[in-house]
């Protein structure tokens, strides 16, 4: 924004107005309404076009969305908060199921599939402690109960993780979650 000497503003955050008195780069110095002599950074300022009192008057319609995007462009950004619940989330999630490996299982025997599946949670895992993620979910479904017993023997290898069952809610009884301990000396 351009001042000018003279000019009538407003200080934002604070219920102080009055004309421009002196501007020394991006410091603007102002006499307030009382008669003191104040300070600030051409930023805090806006500027009003006919003398208000922001207890005595209202904010024109105009001037009250400028005040506003104004505002909204010097806020800081902070960090979306996460819920708790959100916090406790598994941040990656492996499906097994043949389908979502391959396009076509055709010509596969169970033999092959099992491989396949195993390959990819250990390609996942190893993924995830390279890239220091700490949850995972494998997704592997209840069928019969075999990539579930030898997902189990392939986690019992590693000694840096524990895992147990996922999310009843989430998942039912078709997924384990893989908790890997993070240890700082890698």
């Amino acid at each position: 924004m351009v001042f000018g000497l003279g000019d009538y503003v407003m200080v934002l955050d604070e219920d102080l107005s009055g004309h421009i008195k002196e501007i020394v780069g991006e410091i603007i110095t102002i006499e307030s309404d009382d008669g003191f002599l104040l300070s600030f950074k051409a930023s805090q300022l806006v500027p009003v076009e006919v003398k208000q009192s922001l207890k005595n008057e209202l904010f024109s319609h105009k001037n009250l969305t400028d005040v506003i995007s104004e505002k909204e462009q010097s806020k800081r950004k902070t960090p979306s908060k996460v819920k708790a619940k959100e916090r406790f989330e598994p941040t990656m999630e492996v499906d097994l199921h043949i389908n979502q490996l391959v396009k076509s299982s055709r010509g596969m025997s169970n033999h092959d599939i099992l491989t396949l599946q195993l390959e990819t949670a250990r390609r996942q895992l190893d993924f995830s402690i390279k890239k220091r993620i700490q949850k995972l979910v494998f997704i592997h479904g209840v069928g019969e109960g075999i990539l579930k017993i030898e997902l189990e023997y392939l986690f019992g290898r590693y000694d840096n993780l524990k895992f147990y069952d996922a999310n009843y809610q989430k998942y039912g009884l078709g997924a384990t979650e893989v908790y890997i301990y993070q240890n700082p000396t890698n």
